[in-house]
Order: C-alpha cells, then structure tokens, then sequence
C-alpha cells in the first residue's frame, strides 16, 4: 500500500449491474494537494504529505501549522496524511483519476465507537442459559485458575470498550468512479460512519 488518496465516506447505497444488485459505499476521494515531498536524502524514507478539505475556520489552525502550509504556498487544510510514494510533486493536485474501475483497493479507517460492551457483543461469546434462575445470563465465565497462576492472563477476552479502533479492510472492488463529481463507488462497506475520514490505498 503506497499510492493513495485522501476521502470522505458518504454513505452506502446500491447498484444494479447485469441483474446483481451490488451494495456499495460512496466515497468523496480528494482532491488532495501535496504539500511536502520527504525523500530518503534529506528525511530517511520517500513519502508525499496530502491535504485535504480546506479549512475554512482560520482560527482552528495553530501557528505551526499554518506556517507548514504557508511555505508550501497552499491554503490551510482539516488533514494531512503521509503517503509512502514518490510519484508525485510538491503542489501537485491529486485526484480519483489514480483508480479505474474494477481495480482492488485497500480502506482504512476508525471504526464506529459502541462505548462499554459486554463480551457477548465485544467477543462474540455464547453467554450462559436464558431460563428462570439462571444466574449466568451474559456473563464470560471463569476467566483464569485459582491455584496456577492465580492471575488472568494477559490478552484474556473480557469486558470493555468496543470499536474507535483504526481498521483496514483489503481487496476491496471499486465498481465505479465519478471524476466529474470526485466519488469513488465500492462494493461493501468501509470502516468508519458517515463522514468519517479515511484513506485509500492502490493495491501493491
């Protein structure tokens, strides 16, 4: 995963192609502008910083950031990712024009929060009988022995907080793309909810 792009999940929708009905997540891809190019001489490694969505807010950009733009002569942006390519230039707009249509893609993104979960819902687990005076209902069970090691293990699968976890989801399809418009249309869904950020990734 090198070349990429910046984009915006919208939704899912669907589609119809030779009677299948496809659903698909609609993704507002760029465009992005590269506002640094690293190489291996100066910075150790070959990569292209991406801004996306310009900030239209000045006062939520601090100095530091506004000076990195300002050097790069472009207005200040919500976000900047790092893509480890080199193929493009400083200034350079990158737009969904990099996929085609029936390519494989790799999405990341933060998955939706659910806050404080059981293991039922966070591991999947069976959970005890649900009859009158039961007293195990949805609880885990015995987590650990008493004589050895008379602890839990690390890693063990217990309670807590469930999704705000970044995921990535590969070999995805891409079944249409809208240059006009800077939509990228996917089978299946993508990590995240509406709105959320995510990357795009061309397949090595």
């Amino acid at each position: 995963m090198s070349k990429g792009i910046i984009g915006k999940k919208i939704g899912m929708s669907q589609q119809f192609s030779g009677g299948e009905l496809i659903p698909v997540t609609v993704i507002q891809a760029g465009p992005c502008t590269v506002v640094q190019k690293k190489t291996s001489a100066v910075d150790g490694y070959d990569s292209i910083q991406l801004a996306f969505e310009e900030e239209k807010k000045k006062d939520r950009v601090t100095k530091a950031v506004a000076g990195h733009f300002k050097k790069a002569n472009i207005q200040p942006h919500r976000f900047l990712r790092e893509f480890r390519t080199s193929e493009f230039e400083n200034g350079q707009i990158v737009t969904v024009d990099i996929f085609k249509k029936g390519e494989r893609i790799a999405v990341s993104g933060v998955s939706k929060g659910k806050g404080f979960a059981g293991v039922m819902k966070r591991h999947n687990f069976a959970g005890g009988p649900g009859g009158h005076g039961s007293m195990f209902n949805r609880r885990p069970g015995s987590i650990g022995a008493s004589a050895y090691p008379s602890r839990v293990w690390p890693g063990k699968k217990l309670p807590g907080h469930m999704g705000t976890a970044n995921v990535t989801v590969k070999n995805i399809e891409i079944v249409e793309v809208r240059p006009d418009q800077n939509l990228l249309f996917v089978r299946g869904a993508v990590p995240g909810g509406a709105n959320g950020l995510i990357l795009i990734y061309k397949a090595d």
